[in-house]
């Protein structure tokens, strides 16, 4: 059941969020490879996007990829929540005494969010038919290309994600900033754990799309970079550390919010089934 709440969560966390999906990953691909001022800007900033995708290729550019992004969240979240849930039930997350632990629960999340990367990485590259086309063309290893990349992205998304939301939902109690069965508490952890997902997730996302993205051969090998720590090097030295950072506000627009919802979501549902079990 953790796995299934886990998955609605995220895809409920969809719903609200794949818009921004959409305008972060167009500008992460902006100016891939070319030093700042040699190539054209089509996205001025996070609303420039927003209009620009909006006017050219109305509603359905900005919801472009739902349903295997639904796919992907109900996937990759479910395994990665769900594993959490059942570790942290089991008491693993925690000290003697009942509080956090933060090393334990880093530890978890990364290990979590390992297992949810890899296993959702073929559903990331596209849905049955791409899948199929994929297979045919680079075969079944070809679905979970990239896969590599989503593994530090995952691992550390996860990690920075849960453990943060833990330790503030729990500081929150202690503070009595609200009553520790109110919606604000999870709603409060998750807005801080946001800005502390994107700050250390953006370098990875950033590595993690053109790797997705970047054309290949006949066989399945990428045109532009040999790996995750060749993409990472040559974004550095073409671009400097602000390519790493490439899209950051469109990553928090699009982290953010997706953050606090999908973790709002998993709480709130989490409760619920405990409270009718």
């Amino acid at each position: 059941m953790d796995f299934l709440l886990s998955g609605v969560a995220a895809c409920g966390a969809c719903l609200f969020t794949n818009p921004l999906e959409v305008v972060k990953t167009r500008m992460q691909l902006q100016g891939e490879l070319r030093s700042r001022g040699s190539y054209r800007v089509h996205y001025r900033n996070v609303f420039h996007a927003f209009y620009t995708i909006g006017r050219v290729e109305g509603l359905a550019g900005l919801q472009r990829g739902l349903a295997p992004g639904l796919a992907y969240q109900f996937v990759m979240n479910g395994i990665r929540l769900g594993s959490y849930a059942v570790i942290e039930s089991c008491g693993y997350t925690s000290t003697a005494d009942g509080r956090v632990s933060t090393f334990r629960s880093t530890v978890a999340g990364a290990a979590a969010g390992v297992a949810g990367g890899v296993t959702g990485s073929p559903i990331y590259l596209g849905m049955v038919h791409a899948m199929v086309a994929i297979c045919r063309e680079h075969g079944f290893r070809g679905l979970w290309r990239g896969s590599f990349a989503a593994v530090p992205r995952t691992s550390v998304g996860s990690a920075s994600q849960l453990t943060s939301f833990a330790t503030v939902k729990e500081l929150v109690v202690d503070l009595q900033v609200f009553p520790k069965d109110s919606l604000l508490v999870a709603l409060s952890a998750g807005m801080v754990t946001s800005v502390v997902v994107v700050f250390a997730m953006t370098p990875f996302d950033v590595v993690s799309t053109r790797l997705y993205n970047q054309p290949v051969d006949p066989s399945g090998k990428g045109l532009l970079y040999r790996g995750y720590v060749d993409c990472f090097s040559k974004t550095m030295r073409t671009e400097g550390l602000m390519g790493l950072y490439k899209g950051l506000g469109a990553s928090y627009f699009r982290l953010g919010p997706h953050t606090i919802l999908s973790l709002f979501f998993w709480d709130e549902l989490r409760k619920l089934y405990q409270n009718h079990k």
